[in-house]
């Protein structure tokens, strides 16, 4: 795929790695939608980039339904969706006010795991009517997992099962999509800049830089973006989970 034409998709698109994404792909000439919660970050990204913004609850399948009809008819078409939106969900199993509750757990999962499923079907739904490029693809999606898939610490219990759940749905869907020449690829971060971190004190910012064996710093959001248009451009990246760690493997806590 042309990166360049890119027709991008990115829920969690109003800050963070989606923030990145969408810049990155109006820059290189491509047109994008966001789809978030954060109405006045959201609407204001839109303006100063060139974008279109759609509020939207992804946990909620009317509103993704509804907001990605809205996406596709306001950049012509999808061929791009970038799965960023979620929540950090940190709680333990047994916490210091008791054992989690199963709605707290359950808000984790719809919001991560179910609200990537449901942004997966709704783009992948228009993507198959695409008319294919030379190379027979029709689109692209791309999930945000987390090394916590592999190495979930303490108090990641949740967070972890869902970003597992995304990993795992992966290669099921490529194999599943590969018929109407759509992929499916996840990317799992390490310890990343994102707005949750840039709050931290800097020298809580520097120690956490420091476990990343190689470049020893936090990753940047632009990273993330620039790892995403290798996917759109290398075709036989499919099914397939990418740690973009720098090295890191997660200590117990």
């Amino acid at each position: 795929m042309n990166f360049s034409r890119t027709l991008a998709v990115i829920s969690g698109g109003a800050s963070g790695l989606g923030k990145a994404v969408a810049e990155r792909v109006v820059a290189a000439g491509g047109k994008a939608a966001i789809l978030d919660l954060q109405d006045v970050a959201g609407q204001a990204l839109a303006k100063q980039i060139g974008a279109a913004f759609f509020k939207c609850d992804i946990s909620v399948e009317s509103q993704v339904t509804a907001a990605m009809e809205a996406a596709r008819e306001a950049l012509g078409g999808i061929n791009l969706m970038v799965n960023c939106a979620g929540v950090a969900g940190s709680g333990k199993l047994l916490g210091r006010d008791g054992p989690m509750s199963g709605d707290f757990f359950d808000k984790v999962v719809r919001i991560n795991l179910i609200g990537t499923f449901l942004c997966d079907k709704a783009a992948a739904a228009i993507m198959q009517n695409n008319t294919p490029n030379e190379g027979g693809e029709r689109g692209l999606l791309v999930h945000t997992a987390s090394v916590a898939a592999f190495e979930g610490q303490i108090g990641q219990v949740a967070y972890a099962a869902t970003k597992a759940g995304i990993a795992g749905m992966t290669l099921p869907i490529a194999r599943e999509l590969a018929r109407f020449g759509i992929r499916c690829v996840a990317i799992a971060p390490g310890i990343f800049m994102t707005p949750m971190l840039a709050g931290l004190p800097q020298e809580v910012q520097d120690s956490l830089g420091k476990q990343v064996p190689f470049p020893p710093r936090l990753g940047k959001p632009e990273e993330y973006a620039q790892l995403v248009q290798s996917i759109v451009e290398i075709p036989t990246l499919n099914g397939e989970t990418i740690r973009l760690d720098g090295a890191i493997r997660m200590a117990p806590k």
